[in-house]
């Protein structure tokens, strides 16, 4: 019997301008955070710095891509195993990409996979892809489990598809916890604290208290952790635990707001509070 594993990812993304726009933080640096920040490695659009700096510190790397252009898929996904990724999270296609379209395309950038080898992607749940609603995310699930009787490896955020439906923190588990097999067979999940109305609210006040908005959302996560547990308790597989908090610029977070980064390294800890809690 095996023990499963709990990983905390880093996406450099938080790190955006930080510490200052004027003055931000060369790779280096951002490595040099992420590891005395006690994260297990950290996640990004790979290139051979990312790899070389990532050995220096003993950090783990998740690849990420976004494209549609199936040509580019096998180079794109071999960049990304070429320094060090096994895990690559990909945001597939566009918000009019087509039912029929969204599987061709999944299905070849699997195919590419299989034949690069040693690589694991994983479609990302997110808005202007291909899986921006939870119908488009599990008509595109069943049908490649029909084509190739196997469950599609998802990148669960669901963040985008609480601000898709509205929803509120009494009805988060019941409307987005849905499908246990796929959230059992999954390997990354980002966790973004959301409402139904903002896909990223902050976890902390300006004197570091908690937000009343991150404390409603906690349990959610909790309840994520909890099932993903129940089919792999077992497993020596690992749950690969993004807190990700995008920057002011994109829009994500608010220049009046707690800066992304410092509210990445919080939650990493309230995550890892959280799986302690349920293992122990």
């Amino acid at each position: 019997m095996g023990t499963p594993d709990f990983k905390h990812v880093a996406n450099l993304w938080s790190l955006t301008d930080y510490p200052s726009s004027s003055e931000p933080w060369a790779l280096e640096q951002q490595l040099d955070a992420v590891k005395a920040a006690g994260f297990d490695g950290f996640t990004t659009r790979l290139g051979p710095h990312h790899g070389r700096e990532a050995e220096k510190r003993d950090l783990f790397v998740v690849g990420y891509f976004s494209s549609s252009d199936e040509e580019k898929f096998a180079d794109l996904l071999k960049s990304q195993k070429d320094v060090g990724a096994h895990h690559v999270n990909v945001q597939l296609a566009d918000h009019d990409t087509s039912p029929g379209e969204a599987l061709r395309l999944t299905l070849r950038l699997m195919e590419d996979a299989d034949r690069i080898g040693g690589l694991e992607p994983a479609v990302e749940v997110h808005r202007d892809t291909c899986t921006e609603t939870p119908e488009k995310t599990y008509s595109l699930v069943d049908g490649y489990f029909k084509e190739t009787g196997k469950l599609l490896p998802v990148t669960w955020d669901f963040s985008h598809i609480a601000v898709v439906k509205h929803l509120t923190p009494d009805n988060y588990v019941e409307r987005l916890l849905v499908r246990p097999d796929l959230i059992q067979s999954a390997a990354q999940f980002h966790f973004r604290p959301f409402n139904g109305h903002h896909c990223q609210v902050p976890v902390t006040s300006g004197e570091r208290n908690l937000t009343r908005e991150v404390r409603d959302w906690l349990p959610f996560a909790g309840a994520t952790i909890r099932m993903w547990l129940e089919g792999n308790s077992a497993s020596d597989r690992t749950m690969i635990a993004v807190p990700e908090m995008g920057p002011v610029r994109g829009g994500y977070n608010f220049e009046h707001l707690p800066n992304s980064w410092d509210d990445a390294v919080r939650l990493r800890s309230l995550l890892e509070d959280l799986w302690n809690d349920i293992i122990g």
